[in-house]
């Protein structure tokens, strides 16, 4: 085997670079910011930034709550180092139907989704009677690191 086939490969499948998030200085996150905190994309609720000690780094103590399970988070960080930032996308679709617990969606250029599932709790079953009583129901849909959820819907009758 030459040199040249050894570094001769072939990619199936190539992306547009889109990452699921960016890394952002801990001293610039902000209250109801984004941050991922242990592996889930949070939602800054509570920020405090300590002072430095005699050898050391200000520390960052971050609390946040994870935007798809509501449950809190905290961790601590030094100022000066890097956090990742979740890319978050909130999209506003046309509930069309419900259909064994997966919604059936049409964005505004028309397209149709149905991949996204029924909340569950609450907020599924606001959606679900809304659904039966009204003209037309929009759910905005929240993606962050490769998941999507519903997060709210807003109901009318034309």
């Amino acid at each position: 085997m030459s040199d040249d086939e050894q570094h001769n490969q072939q990619f199936e499948q190539a992306s547009a670079g889109a990452s699921l998030t960016f890394p952002m200085q801990c001293s610039a996150l902000r209250k109801n910011g984004h941050v991922v905190i242990k592996g889930r994309p949070c939602k800054i609720v509570e920020m405090s930034t300590s002072k430095t000690g005699k050898h050391g780094h200000a520390k960052v103590h971050l609390v946040g709550v994870d935007i798809f399970t509501d449950k809190k988070m905290e961790d601590i960080s030094p100022s000066t180092h890097n956090m990742d930032v979740p890319n978050v996308n909130r999209t506003e679709y046309q509930l069309l139907g419900v259909d064994e617990g997966f919604l059936n969606l049409m964005n505004a250029d028309g397209g149709t989704k149905d991949d996204v599932k029924l909340p569950d709790g609450k907020l599924g079953e606001e959606i679900q009677a809304g659904y039966e009583v009204a003209d037309t129901v929009m759910v905005t849909v929240t993606a962050a690191m490769g998941e999507e959820q519903v997060t709210s819907f807003k109901v009318s009758n034309q």
